[in-house]
Protein backbone atom coordinates (compact mmCIF):
# COMPACT_ATOMS: atom_id res chain seq x y z
CA UNK A 1 0.00 0.00 0.00
CA UNK A 2 1.12 3.74 -0.98
CA UNK A 3 1.58 6.06 1.51
CA UNK A 4 -1.16 8.38 0.69
CA UNK A 5 -3.13 5.21 0.79
CA UNK A 6 -2.19 4.14 4.25
CA UNK A 7 -3.16 7.83 5.01
CA UNK A 8 -6.29 7.84 3.85
CA UNK A 9 -6.87 4.58 5.61
CA UNK A 10 -6.41 6.14 9.03
CA UNK A 11 -8.59 9.49 8.03
CA UNK A 12 -11.34 7.29 7.28
CA UNK A 13 -11.57 5.10 9.99
CA UNK A 14 -10.95 8.15 12.40
CA UNK A 15 -14.21 8.98 11.05
CA UNK A 16 -15.83 6.39 12.00
CA UNK A 17 -14.23 5.76 15.28
CA UNK A 18 -16.54 6.50 17.82
CA UNK A 19 -13.68 8.21 19.43
CA UNK A 20 -12.95 10.63 16.90
CA UNK A 21 -13.60 14.38 16.75
CA UNK A 22 -17.02 14.61 19.04
CA UNK A 23 -15.81 13.02 21.32
CA UNK A 24 -11.98 14.67 21.59
CA UNK A 25 -14.09 17.97 21.83
CA UNK A 26 -15.98 16.86 24.93
CA UNK A 27 -12.85 15.72 26.81
CA UNK A 28 -11.13 19.26 26.06
CA UNK A 29 -14.17 21.10 26.47
CA UNK A 30 -14.14 24.92 27.97
CA UNK A 31 -17.28 25.94 30.41
CA UNK A 32 -17.09 29.34 30.21
CA UNK A 33 -19.01 30.64 33.79
CA UNK A 34 -19.77 34.32 33.29
CA UNK A 35 -21.47 35.89 36.97
CA UNK A 36 -22.50 39.42 37.01
CA UNK A 37 -21.31 39.39 40.87
CA UNK A 38 -17.73 38.37 42.15
CA UNK A 39 -16.25 35.11 42.11
CA UNK A 40 -16.19 35.36 46.15
CA UNK A 41 -19.91 35.93 46.41
CA UNK A 42 -20.89 32.81 44.81
CA UNK A 43 -21.92 30.60 47.45
CA UNK A 44 -19.84 27.50 47.64
CA UNK A 45 -23.16 25.22 47.54
CA UNK A 46 -24.30 26.49 44.25
CA UNK A 47 -20.89 26.20 42.48
CA UNK A 48 -21.11 21.96 44.17
CA UNK A 49 -24.76 22.07 43.09
CA UNK A 50 -23.45 23.09 39.45
CA UNK A 51 -20.43 20.66 39.57
CA UNK A 52 -22.84 17.91 40.46
CA UNK A 53 -25.06 18.58 37.69
CA UNK A 54 -22.05 18.49 35.36
CA UNK A 55 -20.74 15.23 36.89
CA UNK A 56 -24.32 13.45 36.64
CA UNK A 57 -23.56 14.04 32.92
CA UNK A 58 -20.13 12.39 33.38
CA UNK A 59 -17.76 15.38 33.08
CA UNK A 60 -15.13 16.38 36.17
CA UNK A 61 -13.60 19.75 36.47
CA UNK A 62 -9.63 19.21 35.81
CA UNK A 63 -10.36 15.55 33.90
CA UNK A 64 -12.51 15.91 31.17
CA UNK A 65 -13.66 19.62 31.06
CA UNK A 66 -12.30 22.64 32.03
CA UNK A 67 -14.71 25.53 34.12
CA UNK A 68 -13.33 28.90 33.26
CA UNK A 69 -14.85 31.24 35.65
CA UNK A 70 -15.30 35.25 34.75
CA UNK A 71 -16.88 37.84 36.87
CA UNK A 72 -18.09 42.02 35.83
CA UNK A 73 -17.82 42.38 39.94
CA UNK A 74 -21.37 44.54 39.70
CA UNK A 75 -19.73 46.37 36.30
CA UNK A 76 -22.63 45.16 34.14
CA UNK A 77 -20.79 47.73 31.60
CA UNK A 78 -18.05 45.13 31.94
CA UNK A 79 -20.59 41.72 30.78
CA UNK A 80 -20.76 42.09 27.30
CA UNK A 81 -16.50 42.33 26.85
CA UNK A 82 -16.23 39.19 28.94
CA UNK A 83 -19.25 37.21 26.89
CA UNK A 84 -17.16 38.46 24.23
CA UNK A 85 -13.70 36.52 25.56
CA UNK A 86 -15.50 33.51 25.73
CA UNK A 87 -16.26 33.76 22.62
CA UNK A 88 -12.89 34.44 21.05
CA UNK A 89 -12.17 31.28 23.48
CA UNK A 90 -14.49 29.02 21.56
CA UNK A 91 -15.78 27.40 24.79
CA UNK A 92 -18.56 24.95 24.90
CA UNK A 93 -21.34 26.39 26.28
CA UNK A 94 -21.60 29.92 28.65
CA UNK A 95 -23.27 29.39 32.16
CA UNK A 96 -24.74 33.04 32.74
CA UNK A 97 -25.26 33.72 36.33
CA UNK A 98 -26.28 36.37 37.83
CA UNK A 99 -29.53 37.79 36.52
CA UNK A 100 -31.03 38.29 33.59
CA UNK A 101 -27.59 41.04 32.78
CA UNK A 102 -25.35 37.84 32.46
CA UNK A 103 -27.87 36.20 29.94
CA UNK A 104 -28.50 39.20 28.10
CA UNK A 105 -25.09 40.80 27.71
CA UNK A 106 -24.04 36.83 26.32
CA UNK A 107 -27.12 36.56 24.01
CA UNK A 108 -26.22 40.13 22.34
CA UNK A 109 -22.75 38.79 21.58
CA UNK A 110 -23.01 35.29 20.05
CA UNK A 111 -26.07 33.86 18.38
CA UNK A 112 -24.17 30.85 17.91
CA UNK A 113 -22.13 29.47 21.16
CA UNK A 114 -24.50 27.53 23.46
CA UNK A 115 -25.84 29.80 26.38
CA UNK A 116 -26.99 28.73 30.05
CA UNK A 117 -28.89 30.97 32.23
CA UNK A 118 -29.34 30.27 36.02
CA UNK A 119 -32.26 32.22 37.15
CA UNK A 120 -34.35 34.59 35.28
CA UNK A 121 -37.62 35.84 36.09
CA UNK A 122 -39.19 35.64 32.63
CA UNK A 123 -36.67 34.64 30.00
CA UNK A 124 -39.35 34.92 27.19
CA UNK A 125 -40.65 38.71 28.16
CA UNK A 126 -36.49 39.62 27.97
CA UNK A 127 -36.05 37.93 24.48
CA UNK A 128 -33.73 35.03 25.52
CA UNK A 129 -36.19 32.50 24.21
CA UNK A 130 -38.81 31.63 21.72
CA UNK A 131 -40.79 29.54 24.10
CA UNK A 132 -40.52 28.02 27.74
CA UNK A 133 -40.98 24.23 26.00
CA UNK A 134 -39.57 25.02 22.90
CA UNK A 135 -36.95 28.01 23.42
CA UNK A 136 -34.73 27.80 19.63
CA UNK A 137 -31.92 30.17 19.37
CA UNK A 138 -28.84 29.34 21.49
CA UNK A 139 -30.04 30.20 24.72
CA UNK A 140 -32.03 27.58 27.84
CA UNK A 141 -31.86 27.39 31.46
CA UNK A 142 -33.73 28.15 34.42
CA UNK A 143 -37.34 30.12 35.20
CA UNK A 144 -36.41 31.79 38.33
CA UNK A 145 -39.61 32.79 39.65
CA UNK A 146 -37.64 35.28 41.91
CA UNK A 147 -39.18 39.25 41.05
CA UNK A 148 -42.54 37.96 39.97
CA UNK A 149 -42.59 36.39 44.19
CA UNK A 150 -41.90 39.92 45.46
CA UNK A 151 -45.39 40.88 45.87
CA UNK A 152 -45.95 37.30 47.58
CA UNK A 153 -43.27 38.43 49.99
CA UNK A 154 -45.07 41.44 51.41
CA UNK A 155 -48.19 39.86 51.83
CA UNK A 156 -45.90 37.46 54.73
CA UNK A 157 -43.69 40.17 55.46
CA UNK A 158 -47.44 41.89 56.53
CA UNK A 159 -49.21 38.67 57.85
CA UNK A 160 -45.56 38.41 59.81
CA UNK A 161 -45.95 41.87 61.23
CA UNK A 162 -50.01 42.37 61.24
CA UNK A 163 -50.47 46.38 61.59
CA UNK A 164 -47.73 46.83 59.54
CA UNK A 165 -48.45 50.31 57.26
CA UNK A 166 -45.41 51.42 55.13
CA UNK A 167 -43.29 49.06 53.75
CA UNK A 168 -39.74 49.89 52.44
CA UNK A 169 -38.78 48.11 49.16
CA UNK A 170 -35.20 48.36 48.42
CA UNK A 171 -34.86 47.84 44.51
CA UNK A 172 -31.78 48.00 42.46
CA UNK A 173 -32.43 50.28 39.51
CA UNK A 174 -30.11 48.99 37.04
CA UNK A 175 -31.87 45.93 37.04
CA UNK A 176 -34.18 45.54 33.72
CA UNK A 177 -37.75 45.13 34.11
CA UNK A 178 -37.84 46.63 37.31
CA UNK A 179 -40.30 49.62 36.97
CA UNK A 180 -43.01 46.86 36.23
CA UNK A 181 -41.74 44.91 39.14
CA UNK A 182 -42.44 48.18 41.32
CA UNK A 183 -46.16 48.27 39.64
CA UNK A 184 -46.72 45.04 40.45
CA UNK A 185 -45.89 45.78 44.15
CA UNK A 186 -47.80 48.53 44.28
CA UNK A 187 -51.21 47.03 43.19
CA UNK A 188 -50.52 44.46 46.17
CA UNK A 189 -49.53 46.98 48.31
CA UNK A 190 -52.87 48.76 47.67
CA UNK A 191 -54.84 44.97 48.05
CA UNK A 192 -53.07 44.88 51.23
CA UNK A 193 -53.74 47.98 52.68
CA UNK A 194 -50.26 49.76 53.05
CA UNK A 195 -47.71 52.22 51.45
CA UNK A 196 -44.46 50.90 49.95
CA UNK A 197 -41.56 53.13 50.29
CA UNK A 198 -39.18 52.45 47.63
CA UNK A 199 -35.25 53.16 47.88
CA UNK A 200 -32.68 52.43 45.54
CA UNK A 201 -29.76 50.80 46.37
CA UNK A 202 -27.36 49.15 43.71
CA UNK A 203 -23.79 49.84 41.83
CA UNK A 204 -24.50 53.38 41.58
CA UNK A 205 -26.77 53.51 45.49
CA UNK A 206 -24.74 53.05 48.53
CA UNK A 207 -25.84 50.02 50.20
CA UNK A 208 -25.30 51.57 53.55
CA UNK A 209 -27.30 55.31 53.01
CA UNK A 210 -30.27 52.78 51.29
CA UNK A 211 -31.12 51.43 54.68
CA UNK A 212 -30.10 54.12 56.35
CA UNK A 213 -33.03 56.60 54.93
CA UNK A 214 -35.72 53.49 55.28
CA UNK A 215 -34.81 53.54 59.09
CA UNK A 216 -34.95 57.90 59.09
CA UNK A 217 -38.91 56.70 57.09
CA UNK A 218 -39.57 54.60 60.20
CA UNK A 219 -40.98 51.89 57.61
CA UNK A 220 -42.51 49.46 59.61
CA UNK A 221 -40.24 46.49 57.30
CA UNK A 222 -38.31 45.75 54.20
CA UNK A 223 -39.13 43.40 51.07
CA UNK A 224 -35.06 43.18 49.82
CA UNK A 225 -36.37 42.50 46.15
CA UNK A 226 -35.26 40.06 44.23
CA UNK A 227 -31.78 41.06 42.55
CA UNK A 228 -28.06 39.27 42.20
CA UNK A 229 -26.94 43.03 43.68
CA UNK A 230 -28.66 42.50 47.19
CA UNK A 231 -27.76 38.58 46.70
CA UNK A 232 -24.17 38.72 46.53
CA UNK A 233 -24.02 41.63 49.60
CA UNK A 234 -26.29 38.81 51.80
CA UNK A 235 -24.15 39.04 54.92
CA UNK A 236 -23.93 43.12 54.63
CA UNK A 237 -27.51 43.41 54.01
CA UNK A 238 -28.59 41.32 56.73
CA UNK A 239 -26.42 43.21 58.80
CA UNK A 240 -27.85 46.61 58.05
CA UNK A 241 -31.53 45.06 58.56
CA UNK A 242 -30.25 44.57 61.75
CA UNK A 243 -28.57 47.66 62.86
CA UNK A 244 -32.02 49.09 61.93
CA UNK A 245 -34.16 47.12 63.60
CA UNK A 246 -35.96 46.57 60.45
CA UNK A 247 -37.76 43.39 59.72
CA UNK A 248 -36.99 42.07 56.57
CA UNK A 249 -37.90 39.42 53.95
CA UNK A 250 -35.34 37.88 50.99
CA UNK A 251 -35.66 36.22 47.89
CA UNK A 252 -33.62 32.84 48.81
CA UNK A 253 -33.01 31.09 52.11
CA UNK A 254 -29.36 31.53 51.97
CA UNK A 255 -30.01 34.75 53.94
CA UNK A 256 -32.16 33.50 56.64
CA UNK A 257 -29.33 31.10 56.91
CA UNK A 258 -27.19 34.66 57.17
CA UNK A 259 -28.84 35.58 60.15
CA UNK A 260 -32.17 37.02 58.00
CA UNK A 261 -35.59 37.13 59.05
CA UNK A 262 -37.98 35.39 56.42
CA UNK A 263 -37.35 34.30 52.98
CA UNK A 264 -39.56 33.19 50.72
CA UNK A 265 -38.62 31.35 46.80
CA UNK A 266 -37.60 28.51 44.39
CA UNK A 267 -34.05 27.02 45.54
CA UNK A 268 -31.31 28.76 43.80
CA UNK A 269 -29.05 26.05 44.23
CA UNK A 270 -31.26 23.94 42.42
CA UNK A 271 -30.80 26.20 39.09
CA UNK A 272 -26.97 25.81 39.57
CA UNK A 273 -27.41 21.94 39.54
CA UNK A 274 -29.78 22.42 36.38
CA UNK A 275 -27.13 24.77 34.68
CA UNK A 276 -24.97 21.81 35.42
CA UNK A 277 -26.71 18.91 33.98
CA UNK A 278 -27.89 21.32 30.58
CA UNK A 279 -24.04 22.33 29.93
CA UNK A 280 -22.89 18.61 30.20
CA UNK A 281 -25.90 17.69 27.52
CA UNK A 282 -24.93 20.73 25.40
CA UNK A 283 -21.13 19.37 25.38
CA UNK A 284 -22.29 15.81 24.49
CA UNK A 285 -24.30 17.85 21.35
CA UNK A 286 -27.68 18.68 22.08
CA UNK A 287 -29.24 22.00 21.70
CA UNK A 288 -29.60 24.67 24.24
CA UNK A 289 -32.65 24.85 21.00
CA UNK A 290 -34.33 21.49 21.77
CA UNK A 291 -33.89 21.47 25.71
CA UNK A 292 -37.00 23.55 27.21
CA UNK A 293 -36.22 26.21 30.11
CA UNK A 294 -37.10 24.46 33.68
CA UNK A 295 -39.49 26.04 35.81
CA UNK A 296 -38.85 25.36 39.52
CA UNK A 297 -41.58 23.20 41.39
CA UNK A 298 -41.01 23.42 45.01
CA UNK A 299 -40.97 26.96 47.05
CA UNK A 300 -39.35 27.13 50.46
CA UNK A 301 -40.82 29.57 53.05
CA UNK A 302 -37.90 29.70 55.99
CA UNK A 303 -37.33 31.09 58.92
CA UNK A 304 -35.06 32.29 61.56
CA UNK A 305 -36.63 32.30 65.19
CA UNK A 306 -33.46 33.96 66.69
CA UNK A 307 -33.75 36.74 64.34
CA UNK A 308 -37.59 37.34 65.10
CA UNK A 309 -37.37 37.59 69.06
CA UNK A 310 -34.17 39.98 68.66
CA UNK A 311 -36.83 42.25 66.52
CA UNK A 312 -39.50 41.40 69.37
CA UNK A 313 -41.80 39.31 66.73
CA UNK A 314 -43.50 36.30 67.48
CA UNK A 315 -44.06 34.54 63.94
CA UNK A 316 -47.61 33.58 63.75
CA UNK A 317 -48.92 29.85 64.07
CA UNK A 318 -50.27 29.76 60.69
CA UNK A 319 -47.35 30.57 59.43
CA UNK A 320 -44.62 28.95 61.75
CA UNK A 321 -46.76 25.48 60.28
CA UNK A 322 -46.62 26.53 56.80
CA UNK A 323 -42.91 26.58 57.11
CA UNK A 324 -40.44 24.34 55.37
CA UNK A 325 -37.32 25.21 57.66
CA UNK A 326 -37.46 27.48 61.01
CA UNK A 327 -33.69 28.03 62.05
CA UNK A 328 -33.59 28.55 65.45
Amino acid sequence: MSRNGFISLIFAAALLSPLSVGAQQQGNAVVGFLTSGSIEALNKRWIAAFHRGLGEAGFVDGKNVKIDFRAADDHYDRLPALAADFVRDNVAVIIAAGGPVSALAAKKVTNTVPIVFTTIADPVKSGLVDGMSRPGGNATGTAGLTSELDAKRLEFLVQLKPGARTIGVLVNPNRPGVGANSKEMQDAAQTIGCQLVFQNAGPDHDLDTAFAKLGEQRVDGVVVTADPFFNFRRPQVVALAARYALPAVYQWREFVEDGGLMSYGPSIADAYHQAGVYAGRIIKGERPADLPVMQPTRFELVFNRKTAKSLGIQIPALLLASADEVFE
